[in-house]
């Protein structure tokens, strides 16, 4: 995987020293080598971190040109069907230079355009300069599993794979959206398009953009998920998922270096591992466990890994872990208070050690409906005897609002809100604390489907890729997630219900499929999230001291005596928010 960044200047040229600097932020992002393009009567710049796969040779060095120089490009990611696209592209007259999945972005867009990004599947975050066009060209994949920022004004274009880049570039964009922080306290994250910096924006999911003149942008949505697609009715659903799963790993594993796989012990990286076994595939399977945690999910992955003679490796953490997030506050950009951001930075060393790639689990519980949430909207409706458990009467699980609660961990609204902020900075609060989740909510799908695509486009989208691809490229590790393969996620998507849950049992259609090839300590499992005990995140004494020198509350930000009433209510989770937010301000804030 790689780090890109671009500017684009209106009226002076580009200073490359200073513009090396910026792309050199992002050397955790790629670190086998770098690339600079200058291009407009140095006007305008592209920027690559490379971190190899494909390719090794000079051939696959980037920013790249075309052969006519008309297009130049800067990528982010895997392209995994590119040989096919290659082949339909040398049909049509176009002529390769390399064997980088890269190039096909060059040719595909001379083919196709502004359609280029419906042909592609994988992961990826690009940009393209077209000269003959005169025009900027930004994408990012379906799901949103690479980043892409941006910012502009009347004079300036810039983007990057991480805030950092743009930061260093203009120190002047650090100027704080305090709507985007109370979003923050609701969502624990920044919901996009907006961040956490006013003018600056994350280009959402299934997006593109097209840039004239430095400072006209239009964006546009390439993709939508659908529940229509329509299969055999004889199909064997269970086979038909099999292959689906079986040609996704396998496309995954596509590499010149060697891959490895997390593995948590869950249906979802278990049963990649299995997929690799049942292929000849043996790989490095890396885990973390928590010290004095009966349920400690090492345990479970030790015997995945030794029921398919995969080597384990296992790094077991404490309450000194805590220590960390000085350092991922820097790395994270923004402020981001997923429970598993150190044990998903710890796994992610780990396997940096031993392989530059890595396959993970992201994205089963979305296909699959393996969410607590998922489990109680099917129940209530089995209870309920309705199809669309939103208008029922005395609905305890499937409001808006309570998908709101359930997301939330630590549920702070309007009226929370108002009183955790100064009352000078009430003017920026959201009027409708749940706006994104009612943004995503899609009253034409199903039930279960509804809240499916609120988990992709709200959940996934935003938190969960965002937390894997910043705590993976700090460490030079690129994960690549299967379950989100183009044909995959489309088919899963569009299932009826009562494929996904039989008999009282989430993802019931993955337990069937993996059951033949899995020791039944697996399958008899109760879920579990790829966090550490609750004892781990309740420590009063650590919050305590976090509120007794925040810097919010002395830059009159927040209320003091409202942290300290969650202190005494023990509101771990609100606390929690709190800290991450407090170690963000005052790392990107006040240094």
């Amino acid at each position: 995987m790689c780090g890109i960044n671009g500017v684009w200047l209106k009226d002076k040229v580009i200073d490359k020293h200073k513009f090396d600097i910026m792309r050199d932020t992002l050397i955790h992002r790629g670190p086998d080598g770098a690339g600079t393009i200058m291009a407009e009567n140095e006007q305008l710049a592209f920027g690559h971190r490379r971190l190899a796969f494909m390719d090794l040779s000079d051939t696959g060095v980037q920013p790249m040109k075309s052969a006519d120089s008309q297009i130049i490009i800067t990528v982010n990611g895997e392209i995994y069907n590119y040989p096919e696209l290659k082949n339909i592209l040398e049909k049509a007259g176009h002529k390769f230079i390399s064997g980088s999945d890269s190039e096909v972005i060059i040719h595909g867009w001379k083919e196709w355009g502004e359609k280029l990004p419906e042909k592609l599947n994988g992961m990826y975050a690009f940009a393209l300069w077209d000269n003959k066009q005169k025009l900027l060209f930004l994408a990012r994949d379906r799901f949103g599993i690479k980043p892409l920022y941006y910012y502009y004004n009347d004079n300036e274009f810039a983007f990057a794979s991480e805030l950092k880049a743009l930061v260093e570039w203009n120190i002047n964009i650090k100027d704080i959206d305090f709507s985007s922080m109370a979003d923050f306290f609701t969502y624990r994250y920044v919901p996009s398009p907006k961040t956490i910096y006013k003018n600056v924006y994350k280009l959402p999911p299934a997006h593109c953009a097209i840039i004239k003149n430095v400072n006209t942008i239009s964006l546009q949505e390439y993709y939508k998920l659908s529940d229509n697609i329509k299969l055999d009715k004889n199909l064997d659903i269970y086979r038909y998922v099999d292959d689906l799963l079986n040609n996704s790993v396998k496309k995954h594993m596509q590499s010149e270096v060697s891959v490895g796989a997390f593995l948590s012990g869950g249906y979802d990286s278990s049963a990649l591992v299995s997929y690799l076994f049942r292929n000849n595939i043996s790989v490095n399977t890396f885990s973390i466990g928590f010290k004095d945690w009966k349920q400690s999910e090492h345990q479970y992955a030790k015997i995945v890994a030794e029921k398919f003679n995969m080597p384990f490796s296992c790094k077991i953490l404490d309450g000194e872990s805590y220590g960390l997030l000085e350092k991922l506050v820097y790395h994270y950009d923004e402020p981001i208070a997923d429970i598993s951001i150190i044990p998903t930075y710890e796994v992610s060393k780990l396997a940096a050690e031993k392989n530059k790639a890595v396959i993970s689990g992201e994205g089963a519980d979305e296909l699959f409906a393996g969410y607590t949430w998922h489990y109680e909207n099917m129940n209530l409706q089995k209870q309920q005897g309705v199809l669309n458990v939103f208008y029922a009467k005395n609905n305890r699980a499937f409001s808006l609002e309570a998908y709101s609660r359930a997301m939330a961990m630590g549920h702070l609204r309007l009226p929370e809100l108002k009183e955790l902020f100064k009352p000078d900075l009430h003017k920026y609060l959201p009027d409708d604390s749940d706006w994104f989740y009612r943004k995503h909510f899609k009253k034409e799908f199903s039930g279960l489907n509804s809240f499916r695509y609120l988990d992709i486009k709200c959940f996934m989208g935003e938190l969960v890729l965002t937390k894997i691809d910043r705590a993976s490229m700090a460490n030079s590790l690129e994960v690549r997630v299967p379950f989100l393969e183009n044909s995959l996620s489309e088919n899963l998507f569009s299932l009826n219900e009562k494929v996904l849950y039989r008999n009282g049992h989430q993802k019931y259609l993955l337990k069937k499929i993996i059951e033949p090839y899995m020791p039944e300590e697996i399958l008899n499992r109760k879920k579990q999230g790829f966090v550490g005990p609750d004892s781990y995140y309740f420590n009063k004494n650590w919050y305590a001291g976090i509120i007794e020198t925040s810097v919010l509350i002395s830059d009159e930000i927040l209320q003091e005596n409202v942290l300290d009433s969650w202190l005494k209510t023990e509101e771990y989770w609100k606390l929690w928010k709190f800290a991450i937010m407090e170690y963000w301000y005052r790392r990107w804030m006040k240094n």
